[in-house]
Formats: C-alpha cells, sequence, structure tokens
C-alpha cells in the first residue's frame, strides 16, 4: 500500500470523494453532514492522503489542523473494491503516525451515529480513540458521534 499526498487532481480520487458525499447523504440528514468537498479540501490546514495498491486507488484520508496541538481526522474513505482489506486501518495509522510527528498531543474525528457508521466506530476504538464531547466547532446531534484520542 502506498499512502502519499495528493493534490486532489486526479479522476479517481475526485470519483472517490464523490462517492463519500454521496454516501454520507444517503446516511445522514443535510444538517449533520460534516464531509468536506474537494475546495474544502485543498485549503492550507488540511493534508490530504490517498492510498494506492498496483495503481489503483484504495482509500483516501486528511488531516484538518484546528490548531498547534489538536488535529481532526476528515474524508476517511475506502473504495467499494477494498472494503475490509486493511486500507482504512493503514490511512488511520499513518494520519495518527503523521500528527504525533507534528506534535499534537490529540486527534479527535466526528462520523455517523447511525449503524452504516458501526465499522468506522468500531476501527476508531480499536486504535484506541474514546467518544467525547463535540470539539472545535461542532455542537451536540444526535446523528453524530465524536471521538478523539490522545497522543
Amino acid at each position: 500500500m502506498d499512502i502519499r499526498i495528493d493534490d486532489l487532481s486526479g479522476d479517481d480520487v475526485k470519483a472517490l470523494l464523490e462517492e463519500h458525499l454521496q454516501g454520507m447523504a444517503l446516511n445522514s440528514p443535510p444538517k449533520s453532514i460534516h464531509a468536506l468537498n474537494i475546495e474544502e479540501l485543498k485549503k492550507p490546514e488540511i493534508t490530504f492522503w490517498s492510498a494506492w495498491d498496483e495503481g489503483a486507488l484504495a482509500g483516501c484520508g486528511a488531516l484538518k489542523e484546528l490548531d498547534a496541538h489538536h488535529g481532526e481526522i476528515k474524508s476517511m474513505r475506502t473504495s467499494s473494491l477494498y472494503l475490509r482489506k486493511g486500507v482504512a486501518r493503514s490511512i488511520l495509522e499513518h494520519i495518527i503516525e503523521m500528527a504525533r510527528y507534528r506534535g499534537y498531543k490529540r486527534l479527535s474525528l466526528e462520523t455517523g451515529s447511525m449503524e452504516a457508521f458501526e465499522p468506522a466506530k468500531r476501527l476508531y476504538l480499536k486504535k484506541g480513540f474514546q467518544y467525547c464531547k463535540p470539539f472545535s466547532n461542532y455542537i451536540e446531534d444526535p446523528n453524530s458521534v465524536f471521538m478523539t484520542l490522545e497522543l
């Protein structure tokens, strides 16, 4: 698995992010969708990675700097052809490693509370994340779950 910084210009990446946004729309009410579009992912405080397997896009993920000590995971998505093959785990481990390298003390995320998000929540729990209160600009929402990892 080759995980590399991506400029979001490739058609494969654009298609995967569109699939990600469509998936959020299918599983979450509009006011509870916090997924970022391509232009938002290009902001300077966000680093976006794509994961490749022998030339095929396997998944993606991003790290947003909230402040000098706190990062947020964004846009974690595995290509449907690579589900349950360890792609999400590899990307998550890469993001955690990068957060530590940057000196963050905490890494947080928001995900959905619905059944469709259970595999993601299990992965985060397995990697040491714990449920927490809303962080940054998030507010309590029955459709959202907030998790954090002390680094």
